[in-house]
C-alpha cells in the first residue's frame, strides 16, 4: 500500500466518526397503540341443549303447474311478490285450445240434430205400426237407433266440457294468499302439461325445518334464537319416517308458536334453534356457561377465557364441559353477561393493554 492510499483510508476513517458523533442518540420508536379486542356477554347455558341452524318454511308450500301446455303469453308477477288468492300468475296462448273447444261444440251441435232426427223418425214409426203399415220389429231397429243418438250427444257434451275447461285452465291462478318463492316461466317459452314453474308458501303458519343426525331422538319441544337474543317456542309437528339417503339425517319440522314479525322472519331465513333432548339429567350442568368457541383459550396448562379489566386483559381458567357447533359449554367464577374477548385470544398475555370495540 502506497503512502497515498494510506493517507485517503485514514481521511475517510476520520471523516466517518465524525459524521457520526454530529448525529447523536437516535429517537425512540413511537409506541404502538393497544390493539382493539372484540367482547361478548357469557350467556346461560341450558340443561344438555343442543344447538342446530334451520330454515324457516312456511306451513304449506304448494308447487305450481299448469294443466294444459302451451306458450306462455303474459307473467304479471314476480318472484317474492305477495299474491292473493285467485290472483293470475301466468297466461297461455289460447289460440289451439279455443278451437278446440269450437270442434267440440259443433261435434255437440251435430249429435243434438241427429238425436232430434232419431225421436222424430221413431214417432212416425210408432204411427205406421199403430196403422199395420209396419212391423214391430222395424219399431225396433228405430228405437235402438235413438238410443244411439242420446249415447253420442252425451258424449259430445262431455267433450265439450273438457274443451271448456282446458281453455280455462290456460291461466295458472294462486290458490291460496302467499309469497310466491320463485317463478321460472317466462314469455314466449313453451311448457309442458304439469311442468313446474314455482312454488307458492302460504300465508299463515311457519316452522322451520331441520336435520338432525342419525341417532338423536327429536325433541317435542325447543325454542328459535332471534337476531335481537329473544326466543320464540317451538313444538315438534313431523319426522321423516327415513333418513336422507346421502346425509343420513332425519328432517324434522318445528311449528312456530305465537305471532311472527314478517321482518324479523323471513321466509328461507336461516335460523339458530336451540332443542332440549327428553330424559336427559340436567342436574350436573344447570351452572353452565356458553361462549363462542373463538373465545375459548386453550393454550397452556389448560382452558381459559379472557376478560378486559382495567384496559387489561386478564386469564379467567374454566372447566370445558362439552363443545358444539359453535359454543363451548364451560363452568367459570365469571358471572353470566360479563363480557368476555371473543377473538384472537392466542394473541393475548397477561397485562396486556387492550382496547374493546364498542358492542
Amino acid at each position: 500500500m502506497t503512502a497515498y492510499t494510506l493517507r485517503a483510508a485514514l481521511l475517510s476513517l476520520t471523516t466517518l466518526v465524525f459524521l457520526t458523533a454530529c448525529q447523536g442518540p437516535a429517537a425512540p420508536a413511537a409506541e404502538a397503540p393497544p390493539p382493539w379486542v372484540k367482547t361478548v356477554p357469557i350467556e346461560a347455558s341450558a340443561p344438555g341443549e343442543r344447538q342446530f341452524s334451520g330454515t324457516l318454511r312456511a306451513r304449506h308450500e304448494t308447487p305450481l303447474a299448469l294443466q294444459v301446455g302451451g306458450r306462455v303469453l303474459t307473467r304479471p308477477v314476480q318472484a317474492g311478490q305477495h299474491v292473493s288468492a285467485g290472483q293470475t300468475l301466468l297466461t297461455l296462448d289460447a289460440h289451439d285450445l279455443l278451437a278446440n273447444e269450437a270442434s267440440a261444440a259443433a261435434q255437440l251441435a251435430s249429435a243434438e240434430a241427429a238425436q232430434r232426427h232419431a225421436e222424430r223418425e221413431l214417432e212416425r214409426q210408432r204411427q205406421l205400426v199403430a196403422q199395420g203399415f209396419v212391423s214391430a220389429q222395424t219399431l225396433e231397429r228405430f228405437e235402438l237407433a235413438l238410443r244411439e243418438a242420446v249415447a253420442r250427444v252425451q258424449a259430445a257434451r262431455s267433450q265439450t266440457a273438457v274443451a271448456r275447461n282446458l281453455r280455462q285452465h290456460t291461466q295458472l291462478r294462486a290458490p291460496a294468499a302467499g309469497v310466491l318463492l320463485d317463478l321460472s316461466a317466462e314469455p314466449g317459452q313453451v311448457l309442458a302439461a304439469g311442468q313446474s314453474v314455482g312454488t307458492l308458501a302460504h300465508a299463515g303458519e311457519r316452522e322451520i325445518e331441520l336435520f338432525l343426525p342419525q341417532g338423536l331422538n327429536a325433541p317435542r319441544t325447543g325454542y328459535a334464537v332471534l337476531p335481537d337474543g329473544a326466543r320464540q317456542p317451538l313444538q315438534l309437528r313431523e319426522v321423516a319416517g327415513a333418513a336422507d339417503p346421502l346425509s343420513r339425517t332425519w328432517r324434522a319440522r318445528y311449528r312456530i308458536v305465537g305471532a311472527l314479525d314478517p321482518v324479523v322472519w323471513p321466509l328461507g331465513a336461516v335460523v339458530r334453534v336451540a332443542l332440549q333432548p327428553e330424559g336427559h339429567a340436567a342436574t350436573a350442568e344447570a351452572a353452565l356457561q356458553r361462549v363462542p368457541l373463538g373465545a375459548l383459550d386453550e393454550r397452556g396448562g389448560g382452558a381459559q377465557l379472557w376478560r378486559v379489566a382495567e384496559g387489561r386483559a386478564q386469564p379467567v381458567p374454566v372447566r370445558v364441559h362439552r363443545i358444539d357447533a359453535t359454543h363451548a359449554h364451560v363452568s367459570s367464577p365469571l358471572a353470566a353477561g360479563e363480557a368476555v374477548v371473543a377473538l384472537g385470544t392466542h394473541r393475548l398475555s397477561p397485562g396486556l393493554a387492550v382496547r374493546e370495540l364498542p358492542r
